[in-house]
């Protein structure tokens, strides 16, 4: 299988459908302060749209919920069950994504066996608690080339307050991808905005890397 480079974050699956008309084929679901069973019926309907549109449903934050609703994967904060943790529970038939601020971070996850890092804040973002230090282009310049010093190759994903201007210069950076959120949600035309991203990210980047575990 392949990392999608363009992730979209979403809260319900009205989002998801939307995103999905636009071409984006790989959906995270983020839900906070809702009861486990309201988070389970959010998830099924996303699941259900993300099924229609061929396209992935990670779960943020909730391995046993991922496991139980038959998604994809499954993202973890920094705060939340380790990745070696989840990857025992899950097995290796599930995609797993760790959040990262720093170089030690991204190698802890890549020692872990994560799919794929989403590395960040790019900048100051409300949609995100307890923000971790900004990291901006010459962070992520910093990380990328340590990186590839290192022969680590696991896909790095910016996430953090992006807008479609600032697709260019995070392209140039070598970053995999990319992870958005209320540019498209908040845009008045979130099929037309969706479909902005995708063409300004995914078509004029290199094919994805293969994850050879799949």
């Amino acid at each position: 299988m392949t990392i999608s480079p363009l992730h979209y974050i979403v809260t319900n699956p009205e989002q998801a459908q939307l995103a999905c008309q636009g071409g984006i084929d790989w959906i995270q679901l983020r839900v906070k302060d809702q009861s486990y069973a309201d988070w389970k019926h959010l998830a099924q309907d996303t699941l259900a749209v993300c099924r229609a549109f061929n396209a992935r449903l990670i779960i943020n934050d909730n391995p046993n919920l991922a496991g139980e609703t038959g998604a994809d994967g499954v993202h973890l904060g920094q705060d939340d069950m380790p990745v070696a943790e989840a990857r025992k529970l899950l097995g290796d038939g599930f995609i797993l994504g760790g959040t990262a601020n720093t170089l030690e971070h991204v190698r802890q996850h890549e020692r872990h066996g994560a799919n794929y890092v989403g590395l960040g804040p790019f900048r100051f973002t409300r949609t995100k608690e307890k923000l971790s230090p900004i990291l901006g282009l010459n962070g992520y310049q910093t990380i990328l080339s340590a990186l590839r010093g290192e022969g680590i190759t696991t896909p790095i994903i910016a996430i953090g307050g992006i807008t479609l201007a600032d697709v260019p210069a995070l392209r140039e950076t070598g970053l995999y991808g990319i992870a958005v959120s209320s540019a498209i949600s908040s845009s008045a035309d979130p099929v037309g905005q969706a479909r902005l991203f995708y063409q300004s990210f995914v078509s004029k980047t290199s094919k994805p890397l293969v994850d050879e575990r799949f």
